[in-house]
C-alpha cells in the first residue's frame, strides 16, 4: 500500500483526492465504449448486470502498474525501487499492456482473477522488473538514455513515448515474427516542433505506413500500429480550448489513453465523465511480483484496481501524451476519419491534424476525407454502446 508522505504528495501535487463518480447521470466514455447511466442506476438500484455494474468491471479489468521495491539494483546504482521518480514509466507501461490486451483478447475483455487466460498472463510477463523482461523499468531506462531516462530522475511524455520507440526497435531487431513480444509497430505522432516544443503534430499516412512496413520488414504494408501523440497544450495548465477533443478521443475505438497528470505526477487516463477524467494510478508501493504464462497461479490482483479516481481535466499538465491502438488499415483508416472530423470541429485549436503525404503538410486542410473511398468495415471488438 502507498505510504501516508507519498499519498499526501500525490494529494499536494494532483489535488484532493477525488473516489467514485462525478456526477450520477452523465454518459461515461471508458476507451471507447459508453456507459448510459439509467435511472435505476442513479438511485442505486443496480445488480450484477447493470450498466453501472458493467462499467466497473470494465474499470477494474484495466492494467495497473505502480511503483514496486524489492527489484534487482539498475546497473551501477542502488536503486531497488522506483517510488516518487517512475510514475511516468509506470504510466507509460499501463498504456502498452492494455494495447496489447486489445491486440490479443480484444475489446471486450474482461479480469477474472480465479480463470487467467494464458494471453493475459503473456501480456503482463514482459514488464516484469528485470533487464530479463522485454518492457521492464530497467529495460525502458536503457533504451531512453539519450532522452534523459535514468534511475532517479522524472522525465516528461515525450520523452518516453521516444524512449518506448527506441526500445521496440531495438527488440524488433532482435527477434522474429514468431517470437515478436510486441506484435505491433510504433509511431509517433509529431509536428515541425518534433511534438517537444510545441507545434500541431501531424499524423501523416505516408510515415504510418512506412512504420508498418519496417515493422514487418518489408513483408507487409500494413501491420497493427500503436500511435503516440505527444502533445503541449498550454503554459502552466491544459487550454480549456482543447478539453473538448481531449474529451471527444475517449469516443475513439481506438483509443488507449492518455500520460498525463501533473509535473512529477503522472498517471494514466482511460476515461472521463463530462469534464473529469478517470485515471490509473502509479503512485502506490507494492512488492515485486513475478508473473509468467508458466506459473498460472500466480496472484495478479496487484494489476489491478478497483477504486475510482477522478481528475478535472483543466487542472491538467499540457504535456501529455494520446495513444490509438489500431488492429488494421480499416481500423486505421476509421481513426483517420475520426481526427480529421474533430480537427475540423476544434475552432481552429485541433490537438492534431492528419494528412496523406509530406506534399500535403503545408498546405491549409486536414489532408484526409471520407472522399478517399475507405471501406469501413464492422469488427468484433468495435465501440459499443451500452
Amino acid at each position: 500500500m502507498a505510504t501516508g508522505a507519498i499519498r499526501r504528495f500525490q494529494e499536494r501535487v494532483l489535488g484532493p483526492n477525488r473516489t467514485g463518480l462525478p456526477s450520477t447521470t452523465s454518459d461515461i466514455w471508458l476507451l471507447g465504449v459508453c456507459y448510459k447511466i439509467s435511472e435505476d442506476d442513479a438511485s442505486g438500484d443496480t445488480d450484477a448486470g447493470s450498466v453501472l455494474a458493467a462499467f466497473h468491471q470494465d474499470f477494474s479489468s484495466k492494467i495497473l502498474i505502480t511503483y514496486r521495491k524489492g527489484f534487482e539494483p539498475f546497473r551501477d546504482t542502488t536503486y531497488t525501487s522506483d517510488v516518487n521518480w517512475g510514475c511516468m514509466i509506470r504510466s507509460s507501461q499501463m498504456l502498452f499492456a492494455q494495447a496489447l490486451l486489445f491486440h490479443r483478447l480484444g475489446r471486450s475483455w474482461t479480469w477474472n482473477s480465479e480463470l487467467p487466460e494464458q494471453e493475459y498472463l503473456e501480456t503482463l510477463e514482459p514488464f516484469g522488473d528485470s533487464e530479463t523482461s522485454a518492457f521492464s523499468i530497467h529495460n525502458l531506462i536503457i533504451a531512453g538514455e539519450s532522452y534523459g531516462l535514468a534511475a532517479g530522475s522524472w522525465i516528461g511524455p515525450y520523452a518516453i513515448c521516444r524512449s518506448w520507440e527506441s526500445l521496440a526497435c531495438k527488440k524488433r531487431k532482435q527477434t522474429d515474427s514468431k517470437t515478436e513480444t510486441l506484435p505491433m509497430a510504433v509511431h509517433i505522432v509529431s509536428g515541425s516542433e518534433d511534438g517537444e516544443r510545441g507545434g500541431a503534430p501531424i499524423l501523416c499516412i505516408e510515415d504510418a505506413t512506412k512504420s508498418c512496413r519496417e515493422f514487418s520488414k518489408g513483408q507487409l504494408e500494413w501491420t497493427p500500429i500503436l500511435l503516440l501523440v505527444p502533445l503541449v497544450l498550454g503554459l502552466d495548465k491544459v487550454n480549456p480550448r482543447y478539453i473538448p477533443s481531449l474529451i471527444a478521443t475517449f469516443a475513439f475505438p481506438q483509443s488507449v489513453g492518455i500520460l498525463g497528470g501533473k509535473p512529477g505526477a503522472s498517471t494514466y487516463i482511460i476515461g472521463v465523465q463530462e469534464d473529469k477524467g478517470f485515471y490509473l494510478d502509479p503512485h502506490e508501493v507494492q512488492q515485486v511480483v513475478t508473473v509468467s504464462k508458466e506459473s498460472p497461479d500466480v496472484d495478479t490482483s496487484s494489476y489491478h484496481c478497483k477504486v475510482l479516481r477522478y481528475v478535472p481535466l483543466e487542472s491538467l499538465d499540457p504535456s501529455l501524451a494520446l495513444g490509438f491502438y489500431c488492429r488494421d488499415k480499416d481500423d486505421f483508416n476509421d481513426l483517420c476519419l475520426r481526427a480529421s472530423k474533430l480537427a475540423e470541429e476544434s475552432k481552429g485549436a485541433p490537438l492534431f491534424t492528419v494528412t496523406q503525404t509530406h506534399s500535403l503538410i503545408n498546405q491549409n486542410n486536414y489532408g484526409f476525407s471520407e472522399e478517399d473511398n475507405i471501406e469501413e468495415e464492422g469488427h468484433e471488438d468495435d465501440w459499443q454502446l451500452l
